[in-house]
């Protein structure tokens, strides 16, 4: 039985548990509710519960734990020259050995009792199957696939049998609980109480594991290079020195720290005043019928894809600008030459500012309206005007918020790829004109994971190293919004 159709099976018994279990309560009640405890669906919910969760918590750690124990037998179970090979062949073997085995179904019994003496012709069958192999079979690879399909046929018949029976007798244990004085409302809040904390254990579990696995990536790449080289560094060359030469490239992070900063500051530059006064102009001026369609279509912004922004850039305002300036060089001088290429920060920056605008004014929007309409009454009563109620007393108001949202931009701004990628180019230099090309820190970590490099070679771990520096600026943002927030916060109360 397939894992969907367990599930399945689970989700059924689960709902029977559950009305069983209601009707159960009612009955014992006598059809008055005032008589029970919790109301009748706390009961069936309780029931629920007990079907369904300890038979789930069996189910994911069968399959956690099974497809380990079952390679073990089977690895074990090679021959002893298979066994004195090195890992990675050994992989390749077992990866191999799982092939056939999910081929095997496919083939008649005749061809699989000939398999063992033809194993050419089986490589040759199983592709017809759609069920390509990486090399020839050997006969002990036939005779380990046929073992690791008894053996997980097994593992599962004994994991469907066990979790039916768990959630059959878990059902059964519910409804010997259900009585008109039993807490049911109390024991479902408590589960729910745990699923929450483990809702938010995951999430911060997931946090953790993230950091922990840069880190120990980045702990290996700085064991070849001095992280000295690697933070204060001036160039960008992560290419092997010479054939044969131990030297690595230079690792510079200087480069493409300004790069992303520099660009992601341009962005904010076109992003929060646009954003932002448009925020205002939606919440405190504009009617009811005409925010009820500009908020959309500005929100329409958000749900382009960034490659399509990288276009638009490549192809329109690049080209827009380098002409634009030509024309400007023109007049003033004479000499029709750019001063701005295609790809500029400039071009990145504004077209990264115009994908922003959505994040900075729907979020600023919905924190100015939160603002209590009594602040506002109050400030109109006194006298002041409509500008000097929203800069005296809804911007205050609203800063703590509209700090998160100008943090969660500039998040955004610092981890966009492709919009820099295509207008901004892959040049790792330091420079302070925004009419020339830059890249950025996460342009950098794409190249560095993509082509043939060995995954433990500085070439690619450099891109960890790279990843745990996005993570510590975004983490001194977060810090320094925390500080700006509790600041205004304490003189505005």
């Amino acid at each position: 039985m397939s894992t969907s159709v367990i599930l399945l099976c689970l989700v059924v018994l689960g709902a029977v548990a559950f009305l069983a279990a209601s009707s159960r309560a009612t009955a014992l009640a006598g059809g008055k509710s005032s008589a029970l405890h919790s109301r009748p669906g706390y009961y069936g919910a309780y029931a629920a519960i007990w079907t369904i969760l300890p038979a789930l918590i069996v189910l994911c750690a069968w399959l956690a734990i099974s497809p380990s124990i079952i390679e073990s037998s089977v690895r074990g179970a090679f021959p002893d020259d298979v066994k004195a090979q090195p890992a990675a062949q050994q992989n390749l073997n077992y990866g191999m050995v799982s092939a056939i085995a999910r081929g095997l179904p496919l083939l008649t019994p005749e061809e699989i009792s000939g398999a063992a003496s033809d194993p050419a012709g089986l490589q040759a069958k199983l592709a017809v199957k759609g069920v390509p192999l990486a090399g020839q079979p050997q006969p002990y690879m036939i005779d380990a696939a046929q073992k690791l399909n008894a053996e997980s046929g097994s593992s599962r018949l004994v994991m469907t049998a066990l979790v039916l029976v768990l959630a059959v007798a878990g059902a059964f244990y519910a409804l010997r609980e259900v009585a008109p004085r039993f807490r049911a409302r109390n024991r479902v809040e408590r589960v729910m109480l745990w699923g929450l904390l483990l809702a938010s254990s995951i999430a911060i579990l997931t946090t953790i594991g993230i950091v922990l696995s840069m880190l120990t990536e980045a702990a290996h790449f700085f064991a070849a290079v001095p992280a000295a080289d690697f933070f204060f560094g001036t160039v960008w060359d992560p290419r092997f020195a010479g054939a044969g030469s131990s030297s690595f490239g230079q690792f510079g992070l200087i480069p493409l720290l300004l790069g992303t900063l520099y660009i992601g500051f341009v962005a904010m530059l076109v992003a929060v005043p646009v954003g932002l006064f448009a925020a205002i102009y939606m919440a405190e001026y504009a009617a009811q019928r005409v925010r009820s369609i500009a908020k959309p279509l500005l929100e329409v912004l958000a749900g382009i894809p960034t490659i399509v922004y990288g276009f638009f850039a490549l192809v329109t305002v690049g080209p827009f600008l380098r002409d634009l300036s030509s024309q400007v060089s023109g007049l003033l001088s004479g000499n029709y030459t750019n001063f701005i290429q295609a790809q500029s920060v400039l071009t990145a920056g504004i077209v990264m500012g115009i994908m922003l605008i959505p994040y900075v004014s729907s979020l600023s929007d919905d924190i100015i309206t939160a603002v209590p309409r009594a602040l506002r009454d109050g400030s109109l009563g006194l006298g002041a005007t409509r500008s000097e109620t929203i800069k005296k007393v809804v911007l205050p108001a609203a800063l703590p918020g509209i700090v998160g949202a100008l943090l969660m931009t500039a998040s955004r701004a610092i981890g966009e790829t492709m919009i820099v990628v295509l207008a901004a180019g892959v040049a790792a230099r330091i420079q302070l004109n925004p009419f020339e090309p830059m890249t950025t820190v996460t342009v950098k970590i794409v190249n560095q994971l993509t082509g043939d490099l060995e995954f433990t070679s500085p070439q690619t771990l450099v891109a960890f190293a790279l990843g745990i520096t996005l993570f510590f600026i975004t983490l001194c943002l977060n810090i320094y919004a925390l500080y700006i927030v509790r600041k205004y916060r304490e003189q505005y109360e």
